[in-house]
């Protein structure tokens, strides 16, 4: 089942707070612009923010603004409000304690205009890439003159990889942004996950990172080999914790995120299955039941399969029986197989027993020995009797028998 996507989007704040990147609109009458001229007006291009007022004043690494007459103000982690109070007081408390002289020392009667406005949030700069963009496909398919067959042939398709810069802005750097700015959600061709790869490599202490795969189970939210990669499953079980926490899905400067194409999967068939590799599907489990009718077998059929010219795959035996016995030829680590065998007629009728078809499997459909027999008997094996019951010499009889 997906992840539900509140878990990748981080929790929006109440009020926005102010921190080192952003930029203020700041009017102060008198200091940064007068009563003769009108303060300027920005109107931003995204219809996120309203319009700001003043002349535009960065919030420094250290998270203070510097503004003439009293140098630094500390606003950092503060509010909007809270800011402009903040340069309030720090261009009215002089003339507080001096009176009115104190203008003249730098500092500004209470009722002068001051204004502080947000004018252009901070953001957090990462690159996107994905593999899994697909690219379009034309389906063609043929019917034969005689209408006993079809052929289909697929032009274009495929996947091809984009690559994004994205700044994100606050309080919106999170994994649910990144991907809605550059084509959505990972599609049937990628492998489900959003790997992030955090900061930036420092040659001086040689941790390079790695996506290689560690020995035993699979974590979500963990790196490969270090903390610095994280990866976010798009899919989990029913029942399942997603494995990953507030914190692994926020985005940070020089963070790279990927979202890596599926590498295709198939499946061989061969026996009374006419032999060809087909693709697993992505997004639902494959039975061997489906299997075979996927890659049109005979299943139930009497052995007959009307897609050929001649109409007949397999020759009736005794009964006109339909093979059942498919054996599944699995690989196992370490370059191992195992042999399965399944019954066609009880894996229909039990879901127990009509196996789910993994990458790489060998699909073998043959008969029953008792089926073998029996249509070798009736279609192989074959006896001919021959006896000469009248030899005279003006007569001779003979007969002839053949079974079956």
């Amino acid at each position: 089942m997906p992840v539900p996507l509140t878990l990748l989007r981080q929790e929006p704040p109440d009020v926005y707070r102010l921190a080192a990147g952003d930029t203020l609109g700041v009017y102060i009458d008198g200091v940064l612009g007068n009563a003769d001229t009108p303060p300027p007006v920005n109107l931003p291009t995204s219809t996120d923010l309203p319009p700001s007022i003043g002349y535009p004043i960065p919030v420094r690494i250290d998270g203070t603004i510097s503004l003439p007459l009293v140098g630094s103000i500390p606003v950092a982690g503060l509010t909007i409000d809270e800011a402009e109070q903040k340069v309030v007081e720090a261009f009215t408390s002089g003339a507080q304690q001096n009176g009115d002289d104190g203008a003249n020392e730098g500092f500004l009667r209470e009722e002068s205009q001051i204004l502080v406005s947000l004018m252009r949030p901070r953001h957090v700069r990462v690159l996107v890439i994905r593999d899994d963009s697909q690219q379009r496909q034309t389906q063609l398919r043929t019917e034969s003159l005689l209408g006993l067959g079809s052929s289909e042939t697929t032009i274009g398709g495929g996947v091809s990889g984009t690559g994004q810069s994205l700044e994100l802005p606050a309080y919106q750097n999170d994994v649910l942004n990144a991907l809605t700015r550059t084509g959505g959600l990972p599609g049937l061709e990628s492998t489900q996950e959003v790997i992030i790869q955090r900061g930036y490599w420092d040659q001086t202490r040689g941790d390079l990172p790695t996506l290689e795969e560690p020995p035993g189970p699979k974590q979500p939210g963990v790196g490969a080999a270090t903390t610095r990669i994280t990866r976010i499953p798009m899919r989990i079980r029913p029942g399942q914790t997603p494995g990953f926490g507030p914190e692994d899905i926020l985005l940070f400067d020089g963070d790279i995120l990927t979202v890596r194409a599926r590498e295709p999967q198939f499946y061989y068939t061969g026996g009374f299955i006419p032999a060809g590799e087909y693709p697993l599907p992505n997004n639902y489990d494959l039975t061997v039941v489906e299997a075979v009718l996927k890659s049109r077998g005979p299943l139930f059929s009497g052995g007959q399969l009307a897609n050929n010219l001649s109409g007949s795959f397999n020759v009736s035996g005794l009964g006109n029986p339909s093979p059942n016995l498919v054996t599944v030829l699995r690989r196992t680590p370490q370059d191992g197989q195992v042999t399965i065998l399944v019954d066609l007629a009880e894996a229909a009728r039990d879901p127990r027993q009509n196996l789910l078809v993994q990458a790489g499997d060998v699909l073998i459909l043959q008969e029953f020995p008792d089926q073998a027999i029996g249509r070798y008997f009736s279609q192989v094996f074959q006896v001919d009797l021959f006896t000469r019951f009248l030899n005279r010499g003006d007569a001779q009889g003979s007969a002839a028998v053949t079974v079956p």
